[in-house]
């Protein structure tokens, strides 16, 4: 096997289209999209995982094979990463000061209505330089 230049380099060759006019005699001219939609590759990805073998997903969708593994893998790293019921440290520390955060707001905003309120508010703001 040899590997060219551009395939070494991550170029991938794309399919055409359209089918040749040779072949869309009896086929109809099955178009194929140049990207596939997300729920187009769920759909694809969902037929992998029922059991469908991979050889014939790949030559049903004219896709390669390695790149139905790798939505495959994608799909089921994503939905483990929904499915985790306890956050990373890191994010529960932001959740939890962006909660602190917005108390404070509140409790600001409301102090500074009751000043307002009181009349207060000029000499507040002169204490507060």
């Amino acid at each position: 096997m040899v590997v060219t230049k551009e395939a070494d380099m991550g170029k991938k060759a794309r399919k055409p289209t359209t089918a040749p006019a040779e072949e869309s005699g009896a086929g109809g001219g099955v178009e194929l999209p140049e990207r596939w939609s997300v729920q187009r590759k769920t759909e694809l990805v969902l037929r992998l995982l029922r059991g469908e073998p991979l050889d014939g997903v790949s030559r049903d969708s004219q896709i390669p094979a390695h790149e139905l593994e790798s939505w495959k893998r994608l799909f089921l790293e994503t939905g483990m990463r929904g499915l985790k019921t306890r956050a990373e440290p890191e994010e529960r520390d932001l959740t939890l000061a962006r909660a602190k955060i917005g108390e404070l707001m509140m409790r600001l905003e409301l102090a500074e209505h009751l000043i307002e309120k009181r009349g207060l508010a000029d000499e507040w703001k002169r204490s507060r330089r």
